[in-house]
Formats: C-alpha cells, sequence, structure tokens
C-alpha cells in the first residue's frame, strides 16, 4: 500500500503543475495581443489541458487517500 501511496501522491503533484502551467499559460496568452478570435482557440486548447490535470489530480488524490486508509 505504500506504494500506491507514492504513486497518487505523484499523480496528484502532476496534476497540480499541470494546473500551474495552464495558469502561467492563461496569462501569457492574456497579456498577448492577439485577435479575439487566437485568444478563444488558444483558451478552448487550453481547457482540454486544464481538464486534464484536475482530472489526474483527482485520481491521483484518490489513490493516495486509498493507499493511506488500506
Amino acid at each position: 500500500m505504500p506504494t500506491l501511496a507514492s504513486i497518487g501522491l505523484l499523480l496528484a503533484l502532476l496534476g497540480l503543475g499541470g494546473l500551474g502551467w495552464c495558469i502561467a499559460q492563461g496569462f501569457r496568452i492574456r497579456r498577448a495581443s492577439l485577435p479575439a478570435e487566437e485568444v478563444h482557440a488558444q483558451l478552448h486548447r487550453l481547457l482540454a489541458v486544464n481538464l486534464g490535470s484536475v482530472g489526474v489530480a483527482a485520481i491521483g488524490l484518490a489513490m493516495l487517500v486509498a493507499g493511506l486508509l488500506l
């Protein structure tokens, strides 16, 4: 079970890192002087990465909790 908790911790940290990257990319897109359509397209792609990061973080936290409880 310690390996399950370790893998869960790594996944949770990976997900949080992805969320941090999404925030940084969002600020870069916001600062760039791009047309509205281009901003919308880039933010749409960033949304997919953001949702994936949240999912990975949630799975990691679930694995971490399961590893600690078992």
